[in-house]
């Protein structure tokens, strides 16, 4: 059976809480291509992703299926991940603002836009799992979960933090992140960080779903 093996580690009972859990993934690249990879893979069966973008050669170091150069991601995603929702969507405020937030359990913030993360955050934080700067880093043991206000060492955090203090806003949600200090100047990556922060945030989704 496909997942035999993910039956007997959660139990039947939460096997099928996984089962029925919607996730909604926002942005699937290099962090949000390998959380969906993940929950696909453990039973997660309602499962949508946003995107609007293409695939570019730049992003064959670190992203699930950008073999497909040119390619619009969540057509590709489709068809490598059978029976996800996907949703071609330029994330910005307006379309946070008017989304539909509602029907998913567990919402992970995986774009790339500051202001429309912390947009995310203010509207959807009781079930939010953010992932902050994983580029630009190359040691995936420094990878650490926390809430927002126990972020550390990280300059998106921050900035994030920042901007919530100013809008008064003071609620918990949960952010995988990493304090190693910068290695480029530049947009570099490493798909053993990048890929460990969507698997870190894929087990974080499934605590919470078990435990819920």
């Amino acid at each position: 059976m496909r997942f035999e093996r993910c039956r007997m580690l959660f139990g039947e009972m939460d096997f099928q809480k996984l089962q029925d859990a919607k996730i909604l993934i926002l942005g699937v690249g290099g962090v949000g291509s390998y959380a969906l990879d993940c929950l696909y893979r453990s039973g997660v069966q309602n499962i949508t992703i946003v995107d609007y973008d293409t695939f570019d050669e730049t992003n064959q170091n670190r992203q699930i299926g950008s073999d497909a150069i040119g390619a619009c991601k969540i057509e590709t995603l489709s068809k490598l991940y059978p029976g996800i929702e996907s949703i071609h969507q330029q994330m910005d405020i307006a379309w946070v603002e008017r989304f539909d937030f509602d029907p998913y359990d567990i919402i992970i913030d995986a774009a790339d836009t500051t202001k429309v993360k912390i947009e995310i955050a203010k509207k959807c934080y009781k079930k939010l799992i953010m992932s902050v700067g994983s580029a630009k880093r190359y040691d995936a043991s420094k990878i650490e979960v926390a809430s927002i206000w126990k972020t550390h060492g990280d300059a998106l955090a921050r900035k994030i933090r920042n901007e919530l203090k100013k809008a008064k806003f003071d609620r918990n949600f949960t952010v995988v992140f990493s304090p190693e200090e910068d290695r480029c100047k530049e947009k570099g990556s490493f798909v053993g960080v990048t890929g460990t922060f969507g698997l870190t945030i894929c087990s974080e989704v499934i605590k919470k779903i078990i435990t819920s």
